[in-house]
């Protein structure tokens, strides 16, 4: 909203900043984060009134267990955030942004309601499986069907470019684009629900994968840096960096209230929309190899629950891991909760740059 006052920049020069990317993904972090914090409070405060809290399994850390009843379903402050910042400063115009309101909005919308049914409802089972894919499965046809229609650049639309590589490694996979393209979000926003088991885990990870993928849509949606760097040149996804920004501000407001000791938690309100939106940004920035190395924590934390699953099937009863997902192994060893959080975050950090390493490596 906010760009349309660059409309006037012959009457008032300085309207002419609103042009800058760069200058309203700065606007677009402070102001998601400066709601998060101002909202956070009351919104908790309802939730506990509501007595809408955490139920804490029995059969995992015992240290969690002074966890229940913790405020939950607080993803809310996410979402709220997240789309009056997109709604100020991103480009209303750009369709990137609106596929990316549409997937925050579809996901977050089944999140609210499987924590309704858990939570309010008293379902410990939460919404239907079935339910639950159903939507996923929806909401993935739809951005991939668009994007098949109307796709990225149209030179590249089921290609897949290989990073690390020269890049003349681009690999067209015809049809079979789409069904890794709705697997990515489908598995993303499932990744990211199962990293959401410690304070401040998933909301802390999705900031250095958003960070990723903000710079590489700013590159992408530049024809000079594109160029530059030999990456697919995709027109209009610089405004995708303003919305990962307004989610980098959303998930540091609500990591304010969510770091340990957590002061509320996020549920599935926010952390299935979380994974859904960077899958569908790397998608749409045409970087989806990328994404098992920006998005790695969630990529682990899932692999941890696949081998578990797997190992507890084939020898009848034995684990492979002493809880999955991961997190939790390490805290049955015996390691402090705040510390395997650091770790991970730290882990997280790397794999931000490794995969930022990928723009010049080719």
């Amino acid at each position: 909203m906010l760009y349309y006052l660059s409309y006037f920049k012959d009457d008032v020069s300085i309207f002419n900043i609103f042009n800058y990317i760069t200058f309203r993904a700065g606007g677009a972090v402070l102001t998601a984060l400066i709601i998060a914090l101002i909202i956070g409070p009351k919104i908790i405060a309802k939730l506990r009134a509501l007595k809408i809290g955490q139920v804490e399994r029995t059969d995992g850390p015992q240290s969690h267990l002074v966890k229940s009843g913790t405020p939950t379903m607080g993803g809310v402050i996410i979402i709220i955030s997240l789309l009056v910042s997109v709604l100020l400063w991103a480009r209303l115009d750009n369709r990137f942004i609106w596929l990316l309101v549409f997937v925050s909005a579809m996901l977050s919308l089944i999140g609210i309601y499987d924590d309704y049914i858990k939570l309010v409802r008293k379902n410990p089972a939460g919404a239907s499986s079935r339910l639950k894919l159903t939507a996923q499965l929806f909401t993935a046809f739809i951005v991939v069907g668009y994007l098949g229609a109307y796709p990225p650049n149209g030179d590249f639309t089921t290609a897949l470019s290989i990073p690390y590589l020269s890049s003349k490694f681009i690999i067209n996979i015809g049809v079979f684009y789409f069904i890794v393209a709705m697997l990515m979000i489908i598995g993303s926003s499932n990744a990211t629900n199962l990293t959401d088991g410690l304070d401040g885990l998933a909301s802390g990870s999705i900031i250095f994968c958003a960070a990723a993928y903000a710079l590489f849509a700013y590159l992408a949606g530049n024809m000079v840096f594109s160029e530059y760097l030999k990456i697919i040149y995709v027109n209009g996804a610089g405004e995708i960096a303003v919305f990962l920004a307004a989610l980098i501000g959303a998930c540091m407001g609500f990591l304010w209230y969510n770091a340990y000791p957590a002061q509320v938690f996020m549920g599935d309100t926010s952390s299935l929309f979380l994974g859904g939106v960077i899958a569908t940004s790397a998608i749409c920035v045409k970087q989806e190899l990328i994404l098992p190395v920006a998005g790695g924590i969630f990529l682990i934390e899932t692999l941890s629950v696949i081998i578990q699953m797997g190992y507890f099937r084939a020898t009848k009863g034995k684990r492979f891991f002493k809880m999955a997902p991961l997190h939790h192994h390490f805290e049955l060893k015996g390691i402090a909760e705040p510390k395997v959080i650091v770790r991970f975050w730290i882990v997280g950090i790397v794999l931000m740059l490794l995969a930022l390493a990928s723009l010049k490596i080719n």
